[in-house]
């Protein structure tokens, strides 16, 4: 299975690992490292994760208040958003209409 982003997504996952390192160098490269493993493990199980509707799901990062919001297509996961978490909870479903 592989994966994309969706622009915006990739937008916010950029823009948060910016943030992360202006707090502290450094902090940046964990906080991405803990995304992508969180993508790793949404890839070896895609349907484990808290659904969030239909067709959506929720993974929620360990060390960071974050969670990445994706859907299962065939042979492929779309994350939709790199949403932080005390963000306004249903601001990435104007993104899911264009899927």
């Amino acid at each position: 299975m592989t994966y994309s982003f969706h622009p915006l997504a990739e937008k916010e996952l950029n823009d948060a690992i910016d943030y992360y390192n202006e707090c502290q160098d450094g902090l940046g490269i964990e906080f991405a490292k803990e995304v992508y493993n969180a993508i790793q493990i949404i890839l070896q199980f895609p349907q484990a994760w808290s659904s969030l509707s239909k067709n959506t799901r929720r993974c929620i990062t360990n060390r960071f208040p974050y969670g990445v919001i994706y859907q299962v297509k065939k042979d492929e996961i779309i994350i939709i958003a790199v949403m932080l978490l005390t963000k306004k909870p249903n601001y990435w479903h104007d993104k899911i209409e264009c899927l």
